[in-house]
């Protein structure tokens, strides 16, 4: 049961508070992109174990993405978002702290890369409940025919947070590798500290708890749901296995330094994001209401397919930025419209179940993408990592247009011309 219902002025400003802290949460996640790679290098730590950074985080947000968005259905909304965003700043914290000492020479080895992945393991158990709390807050705050440009609000949060946040964690990577990693932490706790005090509640605490805990045994046998949740896991996993490798793709293939990788990593980051952004918060917000699901969800696959396969074809800035630009455009679209076919899938009183396990599923695909993109790229060659993304979304788009899952209407009737009149 959703709190009683806010005034029009309320809903817009707490939608605005929602946007800017899924803003600066993402922010602070993603100054990380571009120094994770030589970070590791640095640290005397292979791709593969790289890798294992993401693969350890996203495991237990997969495990416990589901826990917590039916935890907000009960106990509230915002208490579950405020331990999202703590604990967020808590594992970069510690993160931050072990790197430092690897750096330092106090750690090294075996003990060093276990403190490392430890402190993704508590990161990923506590800020699973962030992006689940979001969307369910935000189909709180929304009809279903404003759902759509609602998800793309979000995406969009997410989208000007990967503008920013690689090219920050770029610039900061002047002053060391590790200053990104605090940066993230102290972030994270500011965050927390402003929904603590601007985010409203959207949900009474403590009602429903039976009748929910029946929906939610239901919610993976509505139609189309786990069609749904199976393309946001592929399609995950095979933007992540270029996430987790671009960097050391972009540092082999142009011959750059640690620092100058990050660098540059964070500039070509920044323009994707930029792409990215546009469409979720510009053109998605209108195609969301105009353009079916049916429509929307290929033609992500097929964009974002063009570009991975760019991408190993790449050896200069612009080539691979412009490359990485299409993954970002696919990306927009398909984001938001698969979240959207998710919400307008169940009813109300399901939406933060649902919106558990659709992070579920994205844990799925970001905890198997880095391994398998890291070991690709060390095993096998520079660009498998891209030709392995294409040929999921190839398998994706083949699917979507041949199985043709049960898409919900998102187009909503246009009145007549003088209705009313």
């Amino acid at each position: 049961m959703t709190a009683s219902t806010p005034s029009p002025e309320t809903t817009k400003r707490a939608k605005i508070i929602l946007f800017f802290t899924i803003f600066t949460a993402m922010l602070g996640l993603s100054v990380l992109f571009p120094i994770i790679g030589p970070l590791s290098l640095q640290l005397d730590l292979t791709p593969v174990q790289a890798g294992w950074f993401s693969t350890a985080y996203s495991l237990m947000q997969l495990v416990f993405s589901p826990v917590w968005g039916a935890r907000s259905e009960k106990v509230g909304r915002k208490p579950a978002l405020l331990m999202g965003l703590v604990g967020f700043a808590l594992s970069f914290g510690l993160f931050g702290v072990f790197a430092q000492m690897g750096l330092n020479g106090a750690l090294s080895g075996t003990l060093l890369f276990g403190l490392l992945v430890a402190s993704r393991v508590l990161g990923g158990m506590l800020s699973s409940a962030t992006l689940p709390t979001a969307q369910a807050m935000m189909a709180d705050l929304t009809t279903e025919a404003d759902r759509a440009g609602a998800m793309g609000l979000i995406g969009a949060a997410f989208g000007l947070g990967v503008v920013f946040g690689p090219a920050l964690g770029g610039v900061l990577s002047q002053f060391g590798l590790v200053a990104p990693v605090y940066f993230s932490a102290g972030l994270g706790l500011l965050t927390a500290i402003a929904a603590y005090f601007l985010v409203p509640e959207t949900r009474v605490r403590g009602e429903g708890e039976e009748h929910q805990a029946v929906d939610r045994g239901a919610v993976l046998r509505r139609n189309g749901v786990l069609a749904f949740l199976a393309i946001s896991a592929v399609f995950t996993m095979a933007s992540v296995s270029m996430e987790q490798t671009i960097a050391f793709f972009v540092g082999d293939t142009q011959g750059l330094d640690p620092q100058r990788t990050a660098q540059t990593v964070g500039m070509m980051l920044g323009i994707f994001g930029v792409v990215s952004a546009g469409v979720q918060g510009g053109a998605m917000r209108r195609l969301g209401k105009t353009v079916p699901l049916s429509t929307l969800i290929p033609v992500g696959i097929l964009i974002m397919g063009i570009g991975m396969a760019l991408i190993p074809q790449t050896r200069s800035f612009w080539p691979t930025t412009l490359a990485l630009s299409l993954l970002g455009i696919g990306s927009a679209v398909l984001g938001p419209s698969l979240s959207t076919a998710l919400s307008l899938s169940v009813g109300r009183d399901n939406q933060g179940a649902v919106a558990g396990l659709n992070s579920s599923a994205l844990a799925l695909g970001r905890m198997s993408g880095p391994l398998i993109g890291t070991a690709l790229y060390q095993k096998v060659a520079w660009g498998a990592p891209y030709y392995f993304g294409e040929a999921l979304l190839l398998l994706l788009l083949i699917y979507t247009l041949i199985a043709r899952p049960p898409f919900p209407n998102n187009v909503q009737p246009q009145p007549e011309a003088g209705a009313g009149a």
